[in-house]
């Protein structure tokens, strides 16, 4: 798979990036977005990226090797989005169920991601972005764990674009863990009277909130699941009650410039029902 890897082994080299910013595909682009940002503009899209293990499966590739395309079909999102003028991208990268996978593909997705920690760090530079890892990265190994956590903490200050990458993730988990933070936050600021009696103080929404491992981002305007499945799997529930599903039949590593135009083509035809559903929430909150 030479388009995917260069000799040093890695997953993209110089010419991708000019690929995207030249010829007329670049062109065409440029004005089909042009034309897009007349009517409102995602701020958040979410996408369950699935279809790479039929991929490879139908492209008669070696095991394992689909992933590499999803990659490839990631970055090239990437760049759309920041084209767009789309803030806020969340990919649901590896879930905790995952882990259940064949040993071999789960070793194979982690050492993707840490080619993709490196190639991240260089895509920063260029356009600003911030990488952001929601999930237990308590079971990750502990030099990916360190890898991420360096990546998140050199790109904190960017901001014209911010990746979140779900990985060992899964919304119960995410819950869970935001009720826990909270429990212990009330505990740490109540304390206990002279009777060593803990003083009641109720747990809010915000105090939830606040404590989800996705509080980096609004919530998603648009969630994207590729490969014609329309499940969530465990995949922001808490934060999906106002945003458009899309299904799209395509697998991830064949999803292109044209189906983005086309979902965002639809968010907007369906643009003034979500928002008045978002009203309606709001008002709902502060009455």
């Amino acid at each position: 798979m030479s388009f995917l890897r260069n000799k040093t082994g890695m997953l993209i080299n110089e010419d991708v990036l000019g690929h995207l910013f030249s010829g007329w595909t670049s062109i065409l682009r440029k004005w089909a977005f042009r034309v897009l940002r007349v009517g409102p503009i995602p701020r958040h899209i979410a996408i369950i990226m699935d279809g790479n293990r039929r991929y490879a499966k139908r492209k008669r590739l070696q095991e394992g090797t689909g992933h590499d395309a999803g990659a490839m079909a990631l970055l090239y999102l990437l760049v759309y989005c920041y084209e767009l003028g789309i803030k806020y991208v969340t990919v649901y990268a590896f879930s905790i169920d995952n882990f259940k996978r064949n040993p071999e593909e789960v070793q194979k997705i982690m050492d993707l991601m840490m080619e993709s920690v490196f190639l991240l760090s260089r895509l920063s530079k260029i356009y600003s972005l911030r990488v952001h890892f929601a999930g237990n990265l308590q079971l990750l190994s502990a030099d990916l764990r360190k890898a991420a956590k360096k990546l998140m903490e050199n790109t904190a200050s960017n901001s014209n674009l911010v990746l979140t990458i779900c990985v060992s993730y899964t919304c119960s988990d995410e819950i869970l863990h935001a009720v826990e933070e909270s429990c212990k936050e009330k505990t740490k600021i109540v304390g206990c009277d002279d009777d060593g009696q803990g003083t009641h103080r109720v747990i809010k929404l915000v105090d939830i909130e606040k404590h989800m491992y996705m509080a980096i981002a609004p919530d998603p305007d648009i969630i994207i699941r590729t490969g014609g499945e329309w499940r969530l799997s465990n995949f922001l529930l808490w934060q999906s009650c106002c945003c458009h599903l899309s299904s799209i039949f395509t697998v991830w590593p064949e999803f292109g410039v044209l189906h983005l135009v086309w979902v965002v083509l639809d968010f907007q035809h369906k643009y003034t029902y979500f928002a008045r559903k978002k009203n309606a929430i709001v008002d709902l909150g502060n009455g």
